[in-house]
This record gives C-alpha cells, sequence and structure tokens, in this order.
C-alpha cells in the first residue's frame, strides 16, 4: 500500500517525499518564503532587519516597525536596484537578496540566520529516508556572499558567532556596541557606523562641558546598552572628572513596575540629575512614561545615545518630560531619491516587499480585506492612497547607512570581480563560488562617497570614523517642540553653548547643575569624600594659604599674603613711620622745641661767657652737656626718618651718644663734688683731677666707652635696612603689614642705652650722696632732682616699650617712646639745670655780678658746720638746735643772701 510521507524539514532542506512512480511535488514559493523577501539575481546578499518589534507572552514577533523596519528594508531594496542600474558597478551582474525579519530579538535572529550558511554545510543524507524508504529531494538554498545587517549589537553579535564559522562577511547599518570592534572575536563584522566608544567619549565630553560631574547612567540589557554603559564608564573613571552615581539596568523582560522602579532608584541620588542612556528606543519612551507618571518632569537632565538620536516616537505624548534632552546621532544626511522611491510605492509596484501590505494598513490605519492584519480599523484600504500625502513621512535615521552598507559590499565585490574576471563582463565562473575570506580584504580596503556625499571607509577592526550630530529637544511656542542641532563631534566636540535651552533653568541656556556637591567658594579647597571623588566638603582656606589647586591649600611665601579670592599670593604691603604722622609729628614737635631752646640756652651762654653765673656753672662742662642735651633731641629725626644705610648709621650712633654726653657730664660733675666735700673733711688739700682741663678728660673717657661700643657694633654687623614680616604677622592676613625698618633687635638697643643708663644710675648715686651740700657753693640739688625725674621717666619707658612688643602698632609705639623719653630727659635736663640761670641771666642781670672768692678752706669749713646742724636737728626730738653752738660759725659763713660762689678756678 503506498503511503505519503514526510513535507519540509528546514534545516536539512528536506523539500519532499512521494510515493513511488509519482511526479515530484513542485514546492511552493509563496509558502516557503512567507515571512522573508527573496530577490533573484547573480550574487545575492542577506538582509537581517527588525520589521517587527519583540513579541509579548511568548509570541516571537509583536507589531510592525514603520521607520526602523519597512524603511531600513526599502533602502537595502532601493539601494540593490541603484546598484544593478550602474554600468560601471559591477557590470552585467545582478544583485539579488535573501532578507529576514529579526523581530528585535537576538534569538529568533539566530534562528532566522541559520538560512545564510544553509548552503555551506555538507549534508550527509545517508540516514535520511523518507516513510516509504525513498531517498529524500534536497532543495537547493540560496548561497548569500555577505550579510547586511543587523541593527541591535545583541542580535549583531549573535549572528556575528555563527557567520564568522562560515567566513561570511557581514556589515550592519546601525550596531554600535565596542565589544564588535574586537577582531580576534568579530573577524568578519564591519559597520558603516562608528563605534559607541567614539559614542561613549563623544558624550562624555557633553557631560563634561556642561559641567556635570555626577551622572547616572541608563542601559537596556543587551550587547548595545551595557556595553556602551561600560565604555562610558570607563572613560570617565579615566578622565577623572565625571562620577557615576548608579548604574542602572533595563531587563529584557521587563516586569509590571519595573520602570516606575527605576525612576525612584534614579530618584535616590537626586543630585544625579543627568542621566546618561544608552537604550533602546521602547525602552526610553516606557521610563519618559514612568518619569511623567510620578510626576518627576523636569528633575532629570537625559543624554542619549543614537538609539534616541532625532527619533519622534521615544518622546511622543512626552514632550514635556524630554525636552532639553541632549542627544548624539551618527552624522548623516537625508538621501532625497530615497525619498522619490519610498513615496512612490504603492500596494501594485511593491509586491516583492512581503510585509508592505501590512505597512499599508498601520501607515493608513485601514484595513486590506477580511485577511488584513488591522484590527478595529474603521475604513478600508482603497490601495489608491500614497505615502507622504495621506500620511505624515519623514525618512528613519539609519536609511543612509543602510544603503552605504549595501554600497560597501557592491564595491567590494566590484573590486573581486575585477580581479577575478579581468574586466569580463557577467559573472566569470572563478566568481560564481567567490569566498568570504576573499572578499573580507577587499570590504576592508573600500572608499568611496556614500549615498549622502560622506566618506565610507573602515579601519582595521572593520569600524567606521566617529562623526556626530549633536542634537537638543527643545520646545518654542513659534515651531513647536523639535530636534535641533547644537553642535558636532568629529573626535573632539564643538559646542554651540548659546544654543542650549532648558526648560528647568527657565529656558536660559545655562546648564543646570549635576554635581554630588555645591562648587566650592573663592579661596576654598575640596576635600573629597572617601570612595565617590566627585563628592567633596569645602574647606577655607585659612590664615596665610592660598588655593593652590581644587584639593589642596599651600603656604605664600613669607613675605607675601594670599589675594582677596586666595587664588594667589600678593606681596604684603611695606610700611614705615611717615613724617604726617601723629605718631612722628608729636615726637618732632618735642625736638623741634627742644633744640630751639637748646639753641637758645648755648647762644645765652655764649653771649654771656664770663658772667658770673655762666662762670660759676662751669663753662666747659656745661657745653658739653648741652651738646649732649642736644643730640639727644637730634636723636628723634633718624629714628623717624625712612630705613636706609645711612639712616640706620645714625641711628646707632645717636641712640645712646646724647644720653652719653649729658649723663658723662652730669656723673663728672657729681663726682667732682662729692670728692671736693667729701676730701674736705679729712684734708685741707683739694682732691686731685677736679680742673676744667681734667673734668673734659673724664667726660671724653666716658663717652669714648660709648663711642667703642658702636664702632664695634658697626664692625660686627654693619648697619642696613630690612623688611620685618613678623612684626605686625596679624592672624588676618588682611591687616600683615611689612614693617621697614632698622636691624636693631631689642637686645641691640638694650646694650645700647645700658651703658647711657648705667651712667644716669651712676649720677643718681652720687647726686644722693652729694644732696647735704649747701645749694649756695653748687649744682648737687639741681642735678639731684634732675636725675630723679630722668629715672622716672626711663622707669616708665621701660614697660611701654617692651610692654607693647606683640601690638599691631608696636612700630609706632616703640619709636615714639624712646624719641619722646629721649627729648623729655634732655628737657629736665635743660629745665632744671640752664633755665634759671637762663632766667637770671635774662631777667635778673643785678644778680649776675661779681662777689667774694672764698677759698676752698672756708667752704669746706661751711659745708662741714652745714652737716653737723643737719646732724644735730636729726638728733633733737623736738628738732632744736643749741644756737650757742653755731652762732659764731653762722656769722662767718652764712651771707646776709644768696651769692654765687666759683671755685672753679681755684688754685687747688
Amino acid at each position: 500500500m503506498a503511503v505519503s510521507r514526510c513535507y519540509f524539514l528546514p534545516f536539512l532542506m528536506i523539500k519532499s517525499c512521494w510515493l513511488p512512480g509519482s511526479a515530484a511535488p513542485s514546492p511552493d514559493p509563496q509558502q516557503e518564503y512567507a515571512h522573508s523577501i527573496r530577490l533573484d539575481g547573480d550574487i545575492l546578499l542577506g538582509g537581517l532587519f527588525p520589521v517587527h518589534a519583540r513579541g509579548e507572552r511568548g509570541l516571537p514577533c509583536g507589531e510592525l516597525k514603520k521607520e526602523k523596519g519597512i524603511h531600513r528594508l526599502e533602502a537595502m531594496l532601493f539601494a540593490i536596484d541603484v546598484v544593478n542600474k550602474d554600468p560601471e558597478l559591477l557590470p552585467d551582474v545582478t544583485l539579488g537578496a535573501r532578507i529576514l525579519d529579526t523581530c528585535s530579538r537576538d534569538t529568533h535572529a539566530l534562528e532566522q540566520s541559520l538560512t545564510f550558511v544553509q548552503a555551506l554545510i555538507e549534508r550527509d543524507a545517508g540516514d535520511v529516508r523518507c516513510a516509504n524508504g525513498q531517498t529524500p529531494v534536497f532543495a537547493k538554498p540560496d548561497k548569500v556572499v555577505g550579510v547586511i545587517g543587523a541593527a541591535a549589537s545583541s542580535v549583531s553579535v549573535m549572528v556575528a558567532n555563527i557567520l564568522r564559522l562560515f567566513k561570511i562577511p557581514q556589515i550592519s547599518y546601525a550596531s554600535t556596541a565596542p565589544e564588535l570592534s574586537d577582531n580576534s572575536r568579530y573577524d568578519f563584522f564591519s559597520r558603516v557606523v562608528p563605534p559607541d566608544s567614539y559614542q561613549a567619549q563623544a558624550m562624555l565630553d557633553i557631560v563634561t562641558a556642561m559641567g556635570w560631574n555626577y551622572v547616572s547612567t541608563l542601559a537596556s540589557e543587551g550587547n548595545y546598552g551595557e556595553s556602551g554603559v561600560e565604555a562610558f564608564v570607563q572613560l570617565s573613571r579615566e578622565s577623572g572628572g565625571v562620577c557615576i552615581a548608579q548604574s542602572l539596568k533595563i531587563p529584557r523582560e521587563p516586569k509590571a513596575g519595573e520602570f516606575d522602579r527605576t525612576v525612584l532608584r534614579l530618584l535616590e541620588t537626586p543630585n544625579a540629575r543627568a542621566v546618561v542612556t544608552f537604550a533602546s528606543e521602547d525602552d526610553i519612551r516606557r521610563i519618559l512614561d514612568a518619569v511623567s507618571r510620578n510626576n518627576l518632569t523636569g528633575h532629570f537632565l537625559w543624554v542619549g545615545s543614537d538609539s534616541w538620536g532625532s527619533k519622534i516616537s521615544p518622546v511622543l505624548h512626552q514632550e514635556l518630560v524630554a525636552e532639553g534632552a541632549v542627544t548624539v546621532l551618527p552624522k548623516r544626511a537625508s538621501v532625497d531619491a530615497f525619498d522619490r522611491y519610498f513615496k512612490s510605492r504603492s500596494l501594485a509596484n511593491n509586491r516583492r516587499n512581503v510585509w508592505f501590505a501590512e505597512f499599508w494598513e498601520v501607515n493608513f490605519g485601514c484595513k486590506l480585506g477580511t485577511h488584513g492584519k488591522q484590527t478595529g480599523a474603521a475604513k478600508k484600504c482603497t490601495g489608491l492612497e500614497k505615502v507622504g500625502r495621506d500620511s505624515t513621512y519623514e525618512q528613519e535615521g539609519k536609511v543612509q547607512f543602510v544603503m552605504d552598507a549595501v554600497y560597501a559590499m557592491a564595491h567590494a565585490l566590484d573590486r573581486v570581480h575585477r580581479q577575478l574576471c579581468a574586466g569580463q563582463p557577467g559573472l566569470c565562473p572563478r566568481m560564481a563560488n567567490v569566498d568570504g575570506k576573499d572578499l573580507l580584504p577587499h570590504i576592508r580596503a573600500v572608499n568611496f562617497n556614500g549615498s549622502a556625499g560622506t566618506p565610507v571607509t573602515f579601519n582595521e577592526n572593520g569600524d567606521a570614523p566617529g562623526r556626530y550630530d549633536i542634537f537638543q529637544y527643545q520646545i518654542s511656542e513659534r515651531s513647536g517642540p523639535e530636534y535641533k542641532v547644537i553642535g558636532q563631534w568629529t573626535n573632539q566636540l564643538h559646542l554651540n553653548m548659546s544654543a542650549l535651552k532648558f526648560a528647568s533653568a527657565g529656558g536660559g541656556a545655562a546648564p543646570p547643575a549635576s554635581s554630588c556637591s555645591v562648587p566650592c567658594g573663592p579661596g576654598e579647597r575640596k576635600k573629597a569624600v572617601k570612595g565617590v571623588p566627585c563628592c567633596w566638603q569645602c574647606e577655607r582656606c585659612e590664615g596665610y594659604h592660598f588655593l593652590a589647586g581644587q584639593f589642596s591649600c599651600q603656604p605664600c611665601p613669607y613675605e607675601q599674603r594670599p589675594d582677596r579670592n586666595r587664588s594667589g599670593c600678593r606681596p604684603i604691603p611695606v610700611i614705615r613711620l611717615e613724617w604726617h604722622s601723629p605718631w612722628a609729628l608729636v615726637p618732632v614737635l618735642i625736638a623741634v622745641l627742644g633744640i630751639s631752646a637748646t639753641a637758645f640756652v648755648v647762644g645765652t651762654f655764649v653771649r654771656y661767657n664770663n658772667t658770673p653765673i655762666v662762670r660759676a656753672s662751669g663753662r666747659e662742662m656745661s657745653y658739653v652737656l648741652l651738646t649732649g642735651i642736644f643730640l639727644c633731641y637730634v636723636a628723634t629725626f633718624p629714628m623717624m626718618a625712612p630705613p636706609d644705610v645711612a639712616v640706620c648709621s645714625l641711628r646707632r650712633i645717636f641712640l645712646g651718644l646724647g644720653m652719653s654726653f649729658s649723663y658723662a657730664a652730669l656723673l663728672t660733675k657729681t663726682n667732682r663734688i662729692h670728692r671736693i666735700f667729701a676730701r674736705g673733711k679729712t684734708a685741707v688739700a683739694a682732691p686731685r683731677f677736679i680742673s676744667p682741663a681734667s673734668q673734659l678728660t673724664i667726660t671724653s673717657s666716658l663717652v669714648a666707652v660709648q663711642l667703642a661700643g658702636v664702632s664695634a657694633w658697626f664692625a660686627v654687623e654693619p648697619p642696613h635696612a630690612l623688611v620685618d614680616y613678623g612684626e605686625q604677622r596679624t592672624p588676618d592676613p588682611r591687616h600683615a603689614r611689612g614693617v621697614l625698618k632698622c636691624d636693631i633687635s631689642d637686645l641691640a638697643l638694650i646694650c645700647s642705652l645700658g651703658y647711657s643708663i648705667l651712667l644716669m644710675v651712676t649720677c643718681t648715686v652720687y647726686a644722693i650722696k652729694t644732696r647735704g651740700v649747701p645749694e649756695t657753693f653748687n649744682e648737687a640739688k639741681p642735678i639731684g632732682f634732675t636725675m630723679y625725674t630722668t629715672c622716672i621717666i626711663w622707669l616708665a619707658f621701660i614697660p611701654i616699650f617692651f610692654g607693647t612688643a606683640q601690638s599691631a602698632e608696636r612700630m609706632y609705639i616703640q619709636t615714639a617712646t624712646l624719641t619722646v623719653s629721649l627729648s623729655l630727659s634732655a628737657s629736665v635736663s635743660l629745665g632744671m639745670l640752664y633755665v634759671p640761670k637762663v632766667y637770671v641771666i635774662i631777667l635778673h642781670p643785678e644778680r649776675n655780678v661779681p662777689k667774694r672768692k672764698r677759698s676752698f678752706k672756708a667752704v669746706v669749713t661751711a659745708a662741714a658746720v652745714t652737716a653737723k646742724l643737719s646732724q644735730l636737728a636729726a638728733e633733737r626730738p623736738n628738732g632744736e638746735v643749741k644756737t650757742e653752738l653755731c652762732e659764731g660759725v653762722v656769722a662767718a659763713v652764712l651771707p646776709t643772701k644768696t651769692t654765687y660762689v666759683s671755685y672753679a678756678n681755684n688754685n687747688i
């Protein structure tokens, strides 16, 4: 009994079995190619396009994709037509095609791509039998020399792994995953679009140009999204300027509420407002929907990859959520010839596209009879509709690259044809079975201007050069929502910042912030948070530190201070005691008055040089003492003058010289008086060295000690001026000042004045010892009062001078205190010792007359009696003294009125 048996095993291409003696059944081409397109030709190219979206609920395919599916598929058909009509390209050789639908799913695409390799599989039919025992008939599969596609990177990765095993070259028009640049794994893969490594660099440059350093990433699960984000993260780490807050991934099969959860997770880092997306068109649309549902419109700043590009579908009905999004797209141009071709397509003239009828229903919203796939359509298709007239039309962005991929394959085949067929038209026998391994080098070597006039080339990895347009999705009242070109990227970014527009910034061009921490203010350094280099705390550079870098403060050089913003250092202002300062005016005024008074006294003494009062005061020593007083006043001027070598030298000299002159003369006088009266108690003979010459010699010797000390000081440390930055180095550097001063330390000052103070103290001691000498005969008491007052002045000077060492006004206070103390000391000496004499000389000349000279013995006797009386007065409780003990003596020695007795010229 004859039994009919099997029909069609696809992988083995067993086409049929039949009854013995019966005719072989003819195959039904419509049944075989119902889900693919086949164009006859001498050479066949394979094609992989996402004609349908990914199916749901276990179905392999979903709804039709008009632009990414039909537009791209028709672009391949149109490019084949152009090549076949070109007499220069593959002359008399016709290209055909076998085009399959990937349904936007890598597993489905893998199953479909097995069609391309069937012709290269050696079939062993030894174990294959029909049920009736007959030998099966094998259909001859189509052999493709190369494949155009696929679109999604995940699909291309899956297909490339199969095609490389059979050495079939592949040129993709949309796959951009960096993984596909690995020439060791995907050696037969090429692409006319740049890889995402370029795109990731372009997107990183955009983020950097916007001033965003804290961003999140969002990727669709698969090679495209994951490898794109991985490239972006790697580049951001290498640059060090951008940190990743979160890296989220959208599953291939998202569960209900998955996109809402993703949005809420993005909101966990609210400062990371910028979101870098490497996601599919469908995932972008659904994430924008979730943002809108959660009332977060305007919060996120989107940076989209080429899967977003300038497409309308991802942002449809979510224009406000997408407003301000910055996207990148490989540089492309619209192909006008394709527009004319596609608009002319109809159901009548495009029967080769098995999906065109379905496109017709979707595009025009109608239904083609009872067998149409469009459900719920309100009208029936007439077949007279026209693309672009009865429906909106905009050329899909990858049309140019689909055509360029076909042209690249055609140019490579043309090179092979010229090489193998030696210019012979038509398909020569040597080219009938061209090997993909021989074709691949010719693909990589092509260099021509593509469909849009841009060069088409490949590098050693099969990648196209990186050329991108930068878009921003903007909404304007005049033109509505649109993608506006704001820049381009060709190895580096060229961005028109003034063309930017952000709704969250009030429509301004300034990009909103997307940073972990607010920018630090002037003079503040960033203290990085451990583990998150783009997050920091701001710390102000304190004291004399300036901001040397974003993360470090450095101290300024000692003679400098930070500027107002602490961005650098500036020299510390140098100050000195100015003549117009009150601290200088008062001492100078006192000095000028003192010099004038001293000059007046000296002039008076010179004029009345031989009068009794001048002679009685000891002319030689008086002139020496007046010289010292004059020098004390003069010392004010070098102390106030701007310091330099000359001024500093004068300061050292005059600092103690005037006091040395004054107190050396006074010490010599008091010592002379003391020795005279001390000697008179024990002997009648005068003591030695009391003559004027001896007194000058002693005084000169005492002054010479001061000069010797100053000379040694000059030799050990030559004088010079310096700027002391430590004297007024205040905690607040704004108030810091450098003080221009002479190199006279406090210790040197003490040493210089110490000798003069020693003379002053010694003179005071002698003044105390000679306080009992009658004032009728000497100047002991005025000298004593002078020294007491002087000691009080200098005792007050010490705490004032050294107690203000830490004061900000130290230079002014110490200089004024020192000069005033010198002037007051001189004024005390001048006022107590010489003003009374000048008063008598000028106003009472009748008292300035010669008197009887007293012998040294008489003077000493009078002093002795006075001392005795003082002793008796001290011994009597009631202070009474027996007059009988001294009547005779008093009558003999005490005159009836005050007289000036000179013993300066006594020949003792």
